[in-house]
């Protein structure tokens, strides 16, 4: 949550205007930035769902829309940022997906994409010879390294602005002592990440780009 926090602190800081929350899952990040005064609309696909309006479970106060569509939006243009956090790198056919999130934002929009894995994480490497999950595994998942990230939002209609690496321990805790050693993890991990060459290694990939 302390990652999640970090990154609804800083989208609000921008300014975003109205936001889609794509993929947006749980729906933590729709009530973090609803919490930041964010005009926030949250969006996920669901297998075989048809296009509705629905309360999200855990945050009952918000509503998600759904659609059964693996790309296609149903919305116009009508958004100022598209927020892709932990999406893009599941998704089936992530050509054609950057295409339609061109086409909701208007003219000018951003798109932020946090939580991208990298093709590079030594904890994404660690998990595949521990026999665990990691990025990959799956087959619409995929990983990604800054030549490829850029190239991909460039290819479809952004311009990158903004590339960064985060993330260099393992942020879930699942322990009694969580709560005691979580700030110390998390401020280690910000500062490893700001280390030239061992931030090649880190877990994940950040971009901000612009609609052009």
């Amino acid at each position: 949550m302390r990652e999640y926090v970090a990154i609804a602190d800083r989208v609000a800081a921008l300014r975003p205007g109205r936001v889609l929350d794509w993929g947006c899952g749980l729906g933590q990040m729709s009530h973090l930035l609803g919490e930041r005064g964010v005009d926030v609309v949250a969006f996920d696909y669901v297998e075989g769902s048809e296009t509705m309006v629905m309360p999200l479970g855990v945050f009952p106060g918000i509503e998600r829309h759904v659609s059964g569509d693996p790309v296609l939006l149903p919305f116009a243009e009508e958004f100022d940022t598209v927020l892709a956090c932990g999406v893009l790198e599941h998704v089936q056919r992530p050509e054609e997906s950057l295409r339609e999130l061109h086409r909701v934002l208007r003219p000018g929009g951003r798109l932020l994409v946090f939580k991208l894995p990298n093709r590079l994480s030594y904890l994404e490497a660690i998990a595949k010879r521990a026999g665990m999950y990691y990025h990959g595994a799956l087959p619409d998942d995929r990983v990604y390294d800054k030549r490829s990230a850029t190239a991909l939002l460039a290819g479809h209609g952004f311009r990158v602005d903004q590339f960064r690496r985060t993330n260099m321990l393992p942020l879930t805790v699942d322990h009694r002592l969580a709560g005691r050693v979580g700030g110390p993890i998390w401020q280690a991990n910000r500062a490893l990440a700001r280390v030239p060459g061992l931030a090649l290694l880190a877990t994940n990939l950040e971009l901000e780009a612009t609609a052009i």
